[in-house]
């Protein structure tokens, strides 16, 4: 049975039980990255996957109207966050209490630096935002 709120539902499909009201208040953002331009010209199935990632924050309970697509960063190489206005803006986003959930398609490469992916993780954690990507959250 689904649970109701205000413009959200708590989806069948969340199996782990992670997702939460706190969350579905909040919006989604779906993170898109290729690190070259020539990969975005190339691998456009890549690209239609990760924009397709929209169709599964909605079947997770958010509205179109609270899923935020960050593309900022097509053809951006993920070595440092200087530079990815895209990452740094998701980070932001996060930290400032806006985001429920951060979907991508390969979550272990959206960023090449540690340093930047351990930031995003502990922006996620304090805020308890989830981090998904095909497989669940």
């Amino acid at each position: 049975m689904n649970a109701v709120l205000p413009n959200r539902t708590i989806n069948q499909l969340d199996h782990s039980g992670k997702i939460k009201a706190q969350h579905l208040n909040r919006k989604a953002i779906i993170y898109i990255r290729q690190s070259t331009l020539q990969q975005v010209q190339r691998h456009q199935e890549s690209t239609r996957l990760q924009y397709g990632l929209v169709d599964k924050a909605i079947l997770l309970g958010w509205p179109r109207c609270d899923i935020e697509v960050i593309d900022d960063d097509l053809g951006c190489s993920g070595s440092t966050m200087a530079g990815r206005q895209g990452f740094q803006r998701l980070v932001a986003e996060v930290g400032l209490d806006h985001v429920g959930l951060v979907l991508g398609l390969e979550m272990s490469r959206l960023s090449r630096s540690s340093r930047d992916w351990y930031q995003l993780l502990e922006v996620c954690a304090i805020f308890s935002t989830l981090i998904g990507d095909m497989d669940g959250c």
